[in-house]
């Protein structure tokens, strides 16, 4: 199977995680859904991690590994804050800027250029984001005053920083380090399920007593997120190891647009037509970005 058809098995999982994840944290706090869900992927993630052998590992392929991890955890709490808080068509759609985050980055920090076509890319992800919020009765700069006031959204842009600094590190051990899949997986559950743990126990000074709002259907659900987290998971890594980072990550946000539109229609939100029309604006700047 090629890199293609792959990137888009791993945005159709991760689409279907997104609206599950929505559904679930109607019930429960993003903390409390993270350290849940990170317990279940531990669980599954047990024959990746008998499958590693010695050679797969080095101090310095843990470390790198440690560091992701907690980018990761931080990132993934990020996103479910503001999916508890937001509508889902509103704030997944912000996670395809992705792409300028990194162009951008790119040039001030690595002195890379910004080609022409990444412009255009750049501005329709502007226009689209600008779309994304507007309100016929509102001001002209209204959309931009929410986006930069809301902590919901500082949450998004947070999780973006973090999402292309872990981008960089998956290139970075399967392709430099020559780290496995199944070692990723493996290890990396363990890590977030241990630093959840840490953040878990901080928080709430009474974690079993936090537990006890748990039931029979909401762990079914974190059990069904769980096993597709770890499909889409582990078909990026996979993808990732064949294709550049670019190219995969302008695939698979396609799952953004899946999320919202489904996402939007299963919860009955408000202007998801116009919302979908700024998601697809959105991706199609992504891809001009990342087209090469």
């Amino acid at each position: 199977m090629n890199w293609y058809s792959i990137s888009l098995i791993s945005a159709m999982l991760s689409a279907t995680a997104a609206i599950a994840q929505k559904k679930v944290l109607f019930k429960l706090e993003a903390l409390e859904f993270s350290f849940y869900l990170a317990i279940f992927n531990l669980l599954f993630s047990i024959p990746f991690l008998f499958s590693i052998q010695p050679m797969d590992l080095t101090a310095a392929g843990l470390i790198v590994l440690f560091i992701k991890s907690v980018i990761g955890v931080l990132a993934f709490w990020c996103v479910m804050l503001a999916i508890k808080n937001l509508e889902i068509s509103g704030a997944l759609p912000l996670m395809a800027l992705t792409p300028a985050f990194v162009a951008v980055f790119a040039f001030i920090f690595l002195g890379e250029t910004i080609k022409g076509i990444e412009i255009v890319g750049m501005f329709l992800l502007l226009a689209g984001t600008y779309i994304l919020e507007i309100d016929k009765k509102e001001k002209l700069l209204v959309p931009f005053k929410v986006l930069f006031k809301s902590k919901y959204y500082h949450y998004i842009f947070f999780a973006l920083l973090l999402f292309t600094a872990s981008s960089i590190l998956d290139k970075t051990l399967v392709a430099r380090m020559k780290v496995t899949p199944f070692a990723i997986l493996g290890i990396q559950h363990f890590y977030f399920f241990l630093l959840f743990l840490v953040i878990f126990v901080i928080v709430y000074k009474q974690p079993v007593q936090t537990a006890k709002k748990l039931n029979i259907n909401i762990l079914l659900w974190i059990i069904f997120i769980s096993i597709v987290t770890i499909g889409y998971r582990y078909t990026q890594i996979i993808a990732i190891k064949t294709a550049p980072v670019a190219l995969v990550l302008s695939v698979k946000r396609i799952s953004v647009f899946i999320a919202a539109v489904a996402g939007g229609k299963i919860f009955k939100e408000k202007n998801l037509f116009v919302k979908a029309m700024a998601t697809l604006i959105m991706i199609t700047g992504a891809i001009l970005i990342f087209r090469d």
